[in-house]
C-alpha cells in the first residue's frame, strides 16, 4: 500500500523517459544548430547529456533555453508539428529516388532510401523557407545533391556516417548562403556528395 501511494505521488520530471523521447530531443538540438541557437560543440555535449538521461527531468535540462522546446508541466518536449504543408517524406527500396525541376522544398525534408540511389537536385526548386531541415536515412545506396551558386549546406548534424564517404564539392559547408540545406540523421553503406550543376560543353 505504501509502495503504491509513493509511486502515485511521483513528479511528472521524475518519470523515466524511452529512447524514443531521447532520439526526439536529439533532433530538437540537431534543429536548433540549423537556426543557429547552438554550436557543434554544444549540440555534441547535449546530445551526450539526452542519450544518458533517465528522467524527464534530466531530459528537459537540455533543452531549457532554448525557445519553444520545453513542456513545464511534464519536464518532456511538446510533440512534433504535424503540419503536412511543411515536411515532405520521400521513400525508396530498391530503387532510384529522384526530385527535380520545379519541385517544392518545404522546410522539412526526410529521405528513406534503401538499396538505391537518392538525387536531390535543387538548381530550379521552389524553396519555402530560407532554411531546410533534411534527414536521412539511408542505407547501401548514394546521395547526391545539387546545389547552385548562393545556396549553401551544413553537413556538421549528420551523426552516422558508416562504410561510406561524404564529398562536399561545392566548398559551402558551413559557410552563410541563403536558403541553406542543414543536413541530419545517418548514412551507412553508401556516399553523399553535394556538387554545383554541371555546365554545358559551350556554356
Amino acid at each position: 500500500m505504501g509502495e503504491e501511494t509513493e509511486t502515485a505521488t511521483l513528479s511528472p520530471r521524475d518519470l523515466r523517459v524511452s529512447d524514443e523521447e531521447r532520439e526526439h530531443v536529439v533532433a530538437i538540438l540537431q534543429k536548433a544548430i540549423g537556426r543557429g541557437l547552438i554550436d557543434l560543440d554544444e549540440f555534441t555535449e547535449r546530445t551526450d547529456i539526452a542519450l544518458a538521461s533517465r528522467t524527464r527531468g534530466e531530459l528537459n535540462a537540455v533543452l531549457v533555453d532554448i525557445p519553444g522546446t520545453v513542456n513545464r508541466d511534464l519536464g518532456a518536449p511538446p510533440p512534433k508539428a504535424t503540419d503536412p504543408s511543411q515536411r515532405l517524406e520521400l521513400s525508396a527500396k530498391y530503387s532510384s529516388l529522384v526530385r527535380n525541376g520545379r519541385w517544392i522544398v518545404p522546410a522539412e525534408v526526410v529521405v528513406h532510401s534503401k538499396y538505391g540511389s537518392t538525387k536531390l537536385d535543387f538548381s530550379d526548386a521552389q524553396v519555402t523557407s530560407p532554411t531546410v531541415q533534411i534527414e536521412l536515412d539511408c542505407k547501401w545506396g548514394s546521395v547526391e545533391v545539387i546545389v547552385p551558386e548562393g545556396m549553401a549546406v551544413d553537413l556538421n548534424s549528420i551523426t552516422e556516417l558508416k562504410y561510406g564517404s561524404l564529398d562536399d564539392k561545392t566548398g559551402s559547408n558551413g559557410l552563410p548562403g541563403t536558403p541553406r540545406l542543414v543536413f541530419t540523421g545517418r548514412v551507412h553503406g553508401g556516399s553523399v556528395v553535394v556538387r554545383r550543376p554541371r555546365r554545358g560543353l559551350f556554356s
